[in-house]
């Protein structure tokens, strides 16, 4: 890892939500791979040789009359990064009930404490998709399901599962970064059940869970729906995060395609997250 080069790009955001948080968004799917929220913006990092020079030429954000964006970018020396997030990565705490934090952090007083070295694979402004996924998580019934965690990034949310009562699990992420970073915090919180894998939905045939957590953008999850839908027992449950409110019909006519049925909405700050059962 330590010859590899990044670009960082330095964005100042007018007004800052929702406009950070779609950036964000918009910068993950272009190949940006990490993000570090500012007082005025947000920073992104994206390794060298998988940036050009039209890499911004569909963020669609910037072309927004609702916001005031400006940017400028360069290369970079190499990053002590887990300093980068020692100092940016704030513990999430959900409903007084779950913990996800660093190492650094202090224990809080919750039922469940997840402990991550977020490193690549963790950006700050990740923060709404996953506060409702692991709200999902907390409120419904794991103990004895099979799991699939798809688009794994830090492994959080299959962590969770286990914690619920959750097995087997597996945990997939096409990214190489989230798959070490994955495999290293299902080892941190000694997790027994948790399956972690390299990859993207071509690994999902011939599987079968009986829950299925996607916490990804729209595109994909529009172009992986039926994968994921032969993936999971009759009955069994989806929860679906990653996009926005004005996404919510879309996904939901893709689902209802495939005979799934809406169950729950979760919103945060324009986020939003939805439960559907096969």
């Amino acid at each position: 890892m330590s010859n590899i080069i990044y670009i960082g790009y330095y964005f100042k955001v007018q007004p800052l939500q929702p406009a950070v948080e779609i950036l964000i968004a918009e910068l993950g799917y272009a190949g940006f791979e990490s993000f570090v929220e500012t007082e005025d913006g947000v920073t992104a990092y994206i390794q060298k040789e998988e940036w050009n020079d039209s890499i911004l030429d569909d963020i669609q954000i910037l072309n927004s009359e609702a916001f005031e964006i400006s940017y400028t970018f360069e290369e970079i020396e190499q990053t002590n990064w887990n300093a980068e997030w020692e100092k940016n990565f704030n513990p999430i705490v959900v409903d007084n009930a779950c913990s996800v934090r660093a190492p650094f952090h202090e224990k809080p007083d919750t039922k469940y404490d997840i402990i991550i070295e977020p490193k690549m694979s963790f950006g700050t402004g990740h923060h709404e998709t996953t506060h409702m996924m692991i709200q999902y998580i907390i409120k419904n019934d794991f103990e004895g399901k099979s799991v699939l965690d798809m688009g794994c990034g830090t492994g959080v949310l299959a962590i969770l599962a286990e914690m619920k009562g959750a097995k087997p699990i597996d945990a997939i992420d096409y990214d190489n970064w989230c798959y070490l970073n994955s495999l290293e915090n299902v080892e941190r919180n000694n997790c027994k059940h948790i399956t972690v894998l390299e990859g993207d939905a071509s690994l999902l045939p011939g599987r079968h869970y009986d829950i299925l957590i996607a916490n990804i953008n729209r595109n994909i999850l529009l172009n992986d729906m039926e994968t994921y839908v032969n993936a999971l027992n009759e009955n069994g449950l989806m929860f679906l995060s990653g996009f926005y409110n004005d996404d919510i019909p879309i996904i939901k006519a893709e689902c209802m395609t495939y005979g799934l049925k809406h169950i729950e909405t979760l919103e945060r700050n324009n986020w939003v997250a939805l439960k559907f059962k096969k």
